[in-house]
Formats: C-alpha cells, structure tokens, sequence
C-alpha cells in the first residue's frame, strides 16, 4: 500500500459477492437455458467475478477475454478507449456475455458492446458485479446487476487503483 493510499471500510464481503454470484448464476443459466453461451471477461478486474458467475451457471459455455480501457494510472476516465487484448473466439451467430467487474461512465463498455454487436452475434448482455449509475455518461446499461455503488474510487475482489488492491477478498474504495 502506498503512503498515502488509505482503504475504507468494507462495502460487501466475499460472502455477499458469492451469494449474488448464485443468484444471478441461476438467473442467466434459466435466461439462455438449452443455449450455448460465450462469457468474455474485461481483463483485468472482472477476473474473480468471472470466476464465481462460472461456478454457477449451469450451461454450455466458452470464454474469452478482452482488455480494453479508459483509465491510465488515475482515478478518472479518460474518455478514449483503447483494445489492448481482442478475443481469440468467433463470436458469429452467438450469445455473448461480457463479464464486467464496474460499469463507471459506461464509455469502455459502450465501447466494448457496440464492438462485439459488429460482429454479428445472435446476442450480446452485459453482467456486471458493480454498477455506479450516478458517473453515467454512456447510454449503456447491464442487464444483470450485482450491486449499485455510490461515487467511491471501488478497490478490491479483482478491482484495483494503479495495479494494486485487486486480491482484496472485499470490496472496499480509496479514502484519501
């Protein structure tokens, strides 16, 4: 932890994270029931989400991963969104769903959607463990929500602050 970085208190524990990792798990697995599905997980914070959706789907599903940003080593969107990493699957005639750890302005995510949509996929949802509604910018929107977070820099459970604070087993934010 740098100096002057200083964790808040603990806004939802690893407990309440798998619990609606079940819930929405089950909810999706009923959504695309006898369907095959393609997660593509937002590297690098969507990673430990990713992982406990997937304990509970009950579907045949492929992944993939993609890592795009808006971000630099601040606290604020840049507002330019940049691929670093594309997905290696074929996505035609598909049902994907972008794992998303938090949906901020909602730029890269548009971004990220209207992306996948040009390649002609039979659908594209979006799953995200966190949704911060009051930085929206875009016009986007998941359609499966973990849990709405006030205007906090979010750190922990895979989110970070310039690489650090991922492997929190919590979600907490920066208090400085």
């Amino acid at each position: 932890m740098a100096n002057n970085d200083v964790v808040g208190k603990i806004l939802l524990t690893q407990d309440q994270i798998w619990q609606k990792a079940k819930e929405m798990g089950a909810q999706i697995s009923a959504d695309y029931e006898g369907e095959e599905l393609i997660l593509i997980g937002t590297l690098k914070g969507a990673i430990m989400w990713m992982a406990d959706i997937m304990k509970n789907l009950c579907l045949d599903t492929q992944i993939d991963f993609i890592s795009a940003s808006s971000y630099g080593s601040g606290t604020t969107s840049s507002g330019r969104v940049k691929i670093k990493k594309d997905i290696e699957l074929d996505i035609t005639g598909k049902n994907v769903l972008i794992i998303e750890d938090i949906i901020d302005t909602g730029n890269t995510l548009k971004y990220l959607r209207d992306y996948f949509l040009s390649q002609d996929p039979k659908s594209v949802r979006i799953c995200t463990l966190l949704d911060k509604p009051s930085r929206r910018t875009a016009d986007v929107r998941a359609d499966y929500i973990g849990f709405t977070v006030d205007d906090l820099f979010i750190i922990g459970y895979g989110l970070d602050f310039d690489q650090k604070y991922r492997n929190l087993p919590y979600i907490s934010y920066l208090d400085n």
